[in-house]
């Protein structure tokens, strides 16, 4: 492994491009440690201190800043707008006839989506942005801080929009970077500063474990977590490596006096096809009712109800409600087969080899075909749903005996973040070196 580090830096042009990106990822870790005009920062730095280890419905958007957005600076949303704003459009390129014929012109269709998936980003940073600026100002972003309420002090609107145009910029700014590393870089930008901002979050958590246990000063516990954490990256790393390979044949075709075709490949499934995709999704669902109760006034029943089943107690140290893991596991698993049906079209699939005269051994061609991919593209997808949820829920549970909270890196969304994306740029630098000799990246 380090001498295909070393390899790679001795290649000037891939050396360039491992450069630029780490100065790029130089500038974004700078950029979340930027203050924001109009907030009190020592009353935020108050607030952090005593909600370390206790976030609340804003610990998993807070990792995904890189711990800026509970700081309030000019990254404090992070890439979360651009994530959801590119889901959206993909999920509208099913239902929406004009987005689907963009994506089927090529290049040019691409782009023309990407321009959308822009200007959605913008209208997103600024409704999330005008958001945290009034969660701020109420004192509902640290609930229980005592310096809460001074966090923004002054109340006037031209503060209110110098601070939503300061993070709709630094949005901007986050989507700019990401597009250059994916341009001029190793590529996977957005990926990349997803990556980066998890990874930010580890020393922290990791410390916070060790001074929070009991045996030996805390070592102990910190040492079995590195431990369980190695493990279960082992464990996700098959899975996710883990495909089913379907045979294709190509029939031969004679042009003039030349055959063509007569060729084998295979279409690679996945086991876990949708990725990340569904635990977002359901994450975000049932962080829907949780933070409606939370400015809700009063201590209605419906409040007090979804208070005590609907919020994830891990945040605080306690474990989750049997509701809410029934609920969460249910929801990963359905939008788990809901993402692979509208990403994975069977019909489609068959078409295009039926058109270039391709077929799968013993399967004949056109809707036979459909069927038979439909058939193991749902049985793939079992396992691969239920992974899910197990790996969104057990570390979580198993890591709050240890003092940790929800949104420690070892657990649910963020390992499955890290390690995709680790293996995917990974295949990107190995592809480029392959490019100039056999070996690649890894041996």
């Amino acid at each position: 492994m380090l001498t295909a580090f070393a390899r790679a830096f001795r290649t000037p042009d891939l050396r360039k491009k491992l450069l630029f990106t780490l100065g790029i990822i130089v500038v974004y870790r700078v950029g979340t440690h930027v203050p924001i005009p109009g907030v009190n920062y020592k009353a935020v730095e108050t607030c952090v201190n005593e909600a370390s280890g206790n976030q609340g419905l804003f610990g998993l958007v807070n990792m995904f800043s890189g711990g800026a957005l509970l700081r309030i600076t000019v990254f404090a949303l992070g890439i979360m707008p651009y994530i959801t704003a590119s889901i959206i459009l993909q999920l509208l390129t099913v239902v929406i006839p004009r987005l689907e014929a963009l994506k089927k012109e090529g290049q040019a269709g691409t782009t023309k989506i990407t321009q959308y998936t822009r200007y959605l980003t913008v209208a997103l940073a600024i409704l999330q942005g005008t958001g945290l600026v009034a969660t701020a100002r109420s004192g509902a972003l640290f609930s229980g801080c005592s310096a809460a309420s001074t966090i923004v002090p002054d109340q006037a609107i031209f503060t209110t929009i110098t601070m939503v145009i300061c993070m709709t910029a630094g949005t901007a700014v986050v989507m700019w970077l990401g597009e250059l590393i994916t341009d001029r870089g190793i590529g996977n930008g957005m990926s990349i500063l997803m990556f980066i901002s998890i990874a930010a979050t580890f020393p922290s958590a990791l410390w916070a474990v060790k001074k929070q246990g009991s045996l030996a000063g805390g070592w102990i516990e910190f040492g079995t977590v590195i431990l369980v954490g190695l493990v279960m990256v082992g464990l996700v790393v098959f899975v996710e490596q883990s495909q089913r390979r379907i045979p294709v044949q190509y029939a031969k075709r004679m042009i003039g006096r030349r055959s063509y075709g007569g060729t084998s490949t295979y279409i690679p499934l996945k086991v876990n096809q949708a990725g990340v995709i569904p635990v977002i999704f359901a994450s975000s669902l049932l962080y829907i009712p949780a933070l409606v109760a939370q400015f809700a006034g009063g201590n209605s029943a419906w409040k007090t109800w979804v208070e005590r089943n609907l919020v994830n107690g891990a945040s605080s140290g306690s474990a989750p409600s049997p509701i809410y893991i029934t609920l969460y596991f249910l929801l990963i698993v359905f939008f788990a087969f809901f993402y692979v049906a509208i990403s994975f079209n069977p019909e489609e699939v068959a078409d295009n080899m039926k058109k270039y005269g391709g077929f799968i051994p013993g399967i004949r061609a056109g809707r036979p075909t459909a069927e038979y991919l439909s058939y193991v593209l749902n049985r793939i997808t079992w396992p691969g749903s239920l992974y899910l949820g197990l790996i969104a829920l057990v570390p979580t549970m198993a890591l709050v005996g240890f003092g940790a909270s929800q949104n420690f890196p070892f657990g649910g969304t963020s390992i499955l973040i890290i390690v995709g994306v680790g293996l995917e740029t990974v295949k990107q630098i190995e592809s480029q070196l392959q490019q100039r000799n056999y070996e690649g990246f890894l041996r």
